[in-house]
């Protein structure tokens, strides 16, 4: 055939379809699904490690391992408290107006993984007398 003839097209002949393409597609994907339901759970276990460390430098490996990946360490200390991503572990009374509602403490590290929060902060909040 030649290329004034009619017949297939270029884009057709251009096109192969590999028999074994859906069956790689799926293993590809059971294959990324399992990489990340080990990365959710080493993930875990780090924080879990974490909550019971008793070495500061332990903690702190911990910490840049994970952030390393993209899970981050939320300290709120300082910023106004937000139900939404904070959770609220006691008050502390303030003779300061300005620091009404405000975090004082961080009790219990929170974290999230490239900004989806695994773990919300428990504080401590500033309240006015």
């Amino acid at each position: 055939m030649s290329g004034t003839e009619q017949g297939g097209t270029a884009s057709d002949d251009a096109v192969e379809t590999h028999p074994g393409a859906t069956l790689e597609k799926t293993i590809a994907d059971e294959l990324l699904d399992q990489a990340l339901a080990e990365r959710r759970a080493l993930v875990q276990l780090c924080l879990y490690a974490l909550d019971r460390a008793r070495s500061a430098g332990v903690v702190e490996r911990l910490e840049e391992g994970l952030a390393a990946i993209g899970v981050t360490a939320l300290r709120p200390d300082g910023e106004r408290f937000d139900p939404s991503r904070h959770e609220a572990g006691g008050t502390v009374p303030t003779p300061d107006a300005s620091l009404d509602g405000v975090v004082a403490e961080t009790e219990v590290v929170g974290f999230a993984d490239r900004g989806r929060t695994l773990r919300a902060p428990v504080v401590t909040v500033y309240t006015a007398r």
